[in-house]
Formats: C-alpha cells, sequence, structure tokens
C-alpha cells in the first residue's frame, strides 16, 4: 500500500514527520537512486528503495517505546561533542536510533520519553495533540495564597499569559514549599520563569508524568520499556490508531 514519503521516513524512526519533511525539500532524500523534492510524493515501502543521506532506511524497523527517569545535571541530548554527561550515557545498551520526545533543562530531572516512531514524537510534541506534563515543585520558603492565584489564574511572561492547569500545594520540608502542578502549556522553561516573574526559588523541578505515563518508582539513570495497555493508552491520547 502507497504512502506518504514522509511517513516512510518517520515510521523508520530516521525523524519526526516535519523533520522528514525538510528533508525531502533538502533533497536529501533518494527512492530508488532518483532525488525526490516533492512532499506530496507517495510510494509503496515494500518495493522501493529509500535512502537518506545516502543511507538505505527500512520502514520495517520494530518501534520502540522508553521511559526514561533523567537525573538533574544530564543534558536532554542523545550526544554532546563537549561530552557532557548526556542521555546517551543512559542508553549504551540500546542501539536503536531514539530520540526524545520534549525536553528538560539540564537542573530539571524526571520523566523522558524516548522512541523511534517519528509519528508519536511529532503528535506528542505538536500543540494539537500536546499532553498534560505533570510535575513537582520544591520551592524555596513558604509561597503565599496571592502567588498560588497568579499560577493558577495567569502569570504575565515576555511571550504571554501562562498559567497552570491544576496546581495542589503539598505538605513539604521545613522551610520548602511543594506543588504539584499540572500543565499543558509546552513553551520553553514555561514552570522555571512562572516562578522567576512571581519572585519564587525552584529548588528541584521533577516531572512525574506525560498524559498516561507516569515515572511511578523508576529510579533515576533507569529506564524501562512502555507496552501493552500502558502504550495503547498513550497511542489514544495522540489520537493513534
Amino acid at each position: 500500500m502507497e504512502q506518504r514519503l514522509q511517513k516512510v521516513i518517520a515510521d523508520a524512526g530516521i525523524a519526526s514527520r516535519r523533520k522528514a519533511e525538510e528533508l525531502i525539500v533538502a533533497g536529501r532524500v533518494r527512492v530508488d537512486g532518483r532525488v525526490i523534492r516533492e512532499l506530496g510524493t507517495k510510494i509503496d515501502p515494500e518495493n522501493s528503495e529509500v535512502e537518506v543521506d545516502g543511507e538505505v532506511i527500512s520502514s520495517k524497523k520494530s518501534k520502540i517505546y522508553l521511559a526514561l527517569n533523567k537525573p538533574r545535571g544530564i543534558l536532554s541530548t542523545l550526544s554532546d561533542p563537549e561530552d557532557r554527561p548526556h542521555l546517551g550515557d543512559l542508553l549504551q545498551d540500546r542501539h536503536e536510533r531514539l530520540f526524545h520526545v520534549g525536553r528538560l533543562d539540564k537542573e530539571s530531572e524526571g520523566l523522558l520519553l524516548l522512541t523511534n516512531d517519528g509519528d508519536l514524537a511529532h503528535r506528542a510534541t505538536h500543540p494539537s495533540f500536546s499532553l498534560p506534563k505533570n510535575y513537582l515543585l520544591e520551592l524555596r520558603g513558604m509561597v503565599s495564597k496571592e502567588v498560588v492565584d497568579a499560577f493558577r489564574n495567569g502569570v504575565e511572561l515576555d511571550d504571554g499569559m501562562a498559567k497552570v492547569d491544576k496546581l495542589t500545594v503539598l505538605p513539604g520540608q521545613p522551610g520548602r514549599t511543594l506543588f504539584d502542578v499540572v500543565i499543558h502549556d509546552g513553551r520553553n522553561q514555561i514552570l522555571r520563569r512562572m516562578a522567576a516573574a512571581t519572585g519564587l526559588t525552584i529548588e528541584r523541578l521533577i516531572r512525574i508524568g506525560m498524559g498516561p505515563i507516569k515515572l511511578g518508582e523508576l529510579t533515576p539513570g533507569k529506564w524501562r520499556e512502555i507496552q501493552g495497555a500502558e502504550l495503547l493508552s498513550l497511542q489514544k491520547a495522540l489520537s493513534i490508531k
């Protein structure tokens, strides 16, 4: 059955569908030896040889879905030219070509999803399918009701208003306040910027959930496969049939 070329590339785990479109337009994709630049091109992956940057790809690769607990101080990249600690260090026994869904800054920790399923990765980061993300924020000092209300009702940032979907104040350590936050907004470092705008200092920021996928008891630096009912619930949340 014929499929759009960018979908074949995404299904092979080479890139997200959007990135695959960029590769095609840039002339980096060949089908049966011929450079293809038309985004509407359809091919039969069973009977066509597809090359990206000279490397033959296969749409038959097994799809992998991992949940990883990123420790603090680790970069959300799979390699680093400066040899700083990165996700690749935690995945040395995995040989698939994986890419992460979303990211956490170096000082943040917790749940990351990794996959070679380009379509799922694209949907999970696209605003139309934005997964709710659940965080624990450990804050210095006691937080006033006014600041809690600001997080719930909206904080003015340089790039517009930002607010959480849900906020619960939990018991914390002495001299600390603990927020359990759910937010859809995927803008860069959105919670850290909201905290700074309201005069808060974040001591720890931990992602504990992405849609139906939960961090659970997964220890820092470890990963587990997402499969079965858990995978089906993720696909359902992203309208993948």
